[in-house]
C-alpha cells in the first residue's frame, strides 16, 4: 500500500471546515491552471490553423516548385521553353512528386466601362489540377480545354466586386508586346468566379486557356511558360529543389534556353516568414503560461504546508522521513494539478469546438489570408500540453517542499 498517495487522496477529498481559507486560495491556484490551459489549447489549435490554413491555400494556387526560362527573371512577361524536355520522363518518376502542370502568363489590362484593372493571365491546359479551385469556387463551372480554344475565363471574386463583373458577362482586354506600338485586343467572358482568401494573388491572377497566351505571345503550340510541381509535403520543398536542379542541368541541350528552378518559399517569403514567426509567438505563450500555473501553485502548496504543519509534525514524530512526508504534498499537488487540466482541457475543447464549427470570431482576409479564425484539433498536440504542463508543474513545486524538512516535530504537535 502507499501510504503517502492514501493520506493525499484523504487530503484532496476532505471538506474539512477549519481549512475555508487554504482552500479558496487553492481553488484560484487550480482556477489558473484551467485558464492557463484553456490559452495554451487555443492558441496551439489556432497557430497550427493557421499556418495549415495558409500554407494549403499557398501551395494549391502556386506550385511548390516551377521550372522556368531564366531570362524570365521573375516577370510575367516571360520568356517560353518547350513543354517536351528530356528530363519529364524521369521527373514524373521521381519519388515524393504529387502533380506536374504547364502553364503560360501573360500580363494585361482588363477594361471595362467604369474601371480598369491590371491582372496577368494564366494559361492552363488539359494536365491543369482543379482541384483547389473547385474547392474555392463561388460560382461558375470548369470550362473545357480539350476541344476548341475557349474564350471564358475564371476570375477572383475580388476582381469580380471591383470591376463589377458577373457570371456570363463579357470584358475586353488589352496586351502590349515588345515592338509593338499597338495593343492588342480580346473579348472574353466570365466562366467561373473563385475566391481563394488569398487577397495578393486574387487580384492578380485570371485563368485562361493556354492557347491564347501562347497566340498572344506569337508562340508555337509547344512553348509554355514553365512547369508547375506540387510535392506531396512542402517541408520537402528544399531537398527537391536541389534533387531538381541536378536532374535539369543532367539534361541541358545545346542551344536550348537556360532553365532555372523557382521555389515557393523564396516566392513568397513574407508568408513562409510570418508562419515561422507564429511558431516562436506559441512557444513564448506556453512559456508564459505553465510559469504562471507553477507559481499559483507554489503559492497553494506553501498555503497547504503552513495549515497542515501540525499533521506534518504528527507524521515525522512517527518516524516518517521528509522525503515521505514531502510525496504526500507533491501527490496532493499532482491532483489539484489535474483537476485544473481537466477544467481546463474541456473548456479548452469546447471554446475550439465551438469556432471550429461557427466560426464565430472572424478576421479581415486582407491582412490574415483567412476570414474566420481557424482550428487544427490535434489529440497529440492536446496530450503534449497536458503532460507537459504537469510535469514542469510538479519540478517547480520540488523546490518549495522542501520547506517541510525544515519543519520540527516537537513544536508543530503543540500548534494550534
Amino acid at each position: 500500500m502507499n501510504t503517502e498517495l492514501f493520506i493525499a487522496k484523504r487530503l484532496f477529498s476532505s471538506k474539512d471546515e477549519n481549512q475555508r481559507f487554504s482552500r479558496r486560495i487553492v481553488r484560484l491556484a487550480v482556477a489558473g491552471i484551467s485558464l492557463g490551459m484553456v490559452v495554451m489549447i487555443l492558441s496551439v489549435a489556432i497557430v497550427t490553423g493557421f499556418q495549415n490554413e495558409v500554407e494549403s491555400k499557398v501551395n494549391g494556387f502556386v506550385s511548390h516548385l516551377q521550372i522556368a526560362n531564366y531570362d524570365s527573371n521573375q516577370s510575367y512577361q516571360t520568356s517560353p521553353i518547350s513543354n517536351r524536355q528530356p528530363f519529364l520522363e524521369e521527373l514524373k518518376k521521381m519519388e515524393g512528386i504529387r502533380h506536374i502542370q504547364t502553364y503560360a502568363t501573360k500580363p494585361g489590362m482588363i477594361n471595362t466601362k467604369e474601371e480598369i484593372q491590371g491582372v496577368v493571365l494564366k494559361g492552363i491546359a488539359t494536365d491543369f489540377d482543379w482541384a483547389f479551385f473547385e474547392n474555392s469556387k463561388v460560382e461558375g463551372e470548369i470550362f473545357p480545354l480539350d476541344s476548341n480554344r475557349t474564350n471564358k475565363v475564371w476570375i477572383s471574386k475580388q476582381i469580380s466586386s471591383m470591376l463589377k463583373l458577373k457570371l456570363g458577362d463579357d470584358f475586353r482586354m488589352y496586351f502590349l508586346n515588345e515592338n509593338e506600338s499597338v495593343p492588342r485586343v480580346r473579348k472574353f467572358e466570365v466562366g467561373g468566379i473563385y475566391q481563394s482568401g488569398l487577397e495578393e494573388l486574387d487580384r492578380t491572377f485570371v485563368l485562361i486557356d493556354i492557347r491564347h497566351v501562347q497566340r498572344l505571345n506569337s508562340w508555337e503550340e509547344d512553348q509554355i511558360s514553365g512547369f508547375e510541381i506540387f510535392l506531396d509535403d512542402v517541408k520537402d520543398v528544399n531537398e527537391k529543389e536541389y534533387v531538381l536542379r541536378n536532374l535539369v542541368l543532367s539534361h541541358v541541350e545545346e542551344n536550348a534556353p537556360l532553365l532555372r528552378i523557382i521555389n515557393i518559399k523564396r516566392k513568397f517569403p513574407h508568408i513562409f516568414d510570418w508562419l515561422n514567426l507564429l511558431n516562436m509567438n506559441i512557444w513564448i505563450i506556453l512559456g508564459l503560461m505553465i510559469l504562471v500555473a507553477g507559481f499559483n501553485m507554489i503559492s497553494g502548496l506553501l498555503v497547504i504546508i503552513l495549515e497542515r504543519t501540525q499533521m506534518i509534525g504528527i507524521l515525522k514524530s512517527m518516524g516518517a522521513a521528509n522525503i515521505n512526508v514531502r510525496k504526500v504534498f507533491l501527490y496532493l499537488s499532482a491532483f489539484l494539478i489535474g483537476e485544473g487540466l481537466l477544467w481546463g482541457n474541456i473548456l479548452g475543447i469546447v471554446f475550439a469546438f465551438l469556432q471550429f464549427q461557427f466560426g464565430i470570431i472572424h478576421l479581415d482576409p486582407t491582412s490574415y489570408y483567412v476570414d474566420t479564425v481557424p482550428i487544427n484539433f490535434s489529440i497529440l498536440h492536446l496530450l503534449f500540453l497536458n503532460a507537459g504542463a504537469l510535469a514542469i508543474t510538479l519540478l517547480m513545486l520540488i523546490g518549495p517542499s522542501f520547506l517541510i524538512s525544515r519543519i520540527d516535530p516537537s513544536k508543530t504537535i503543540r500548534f494550534e
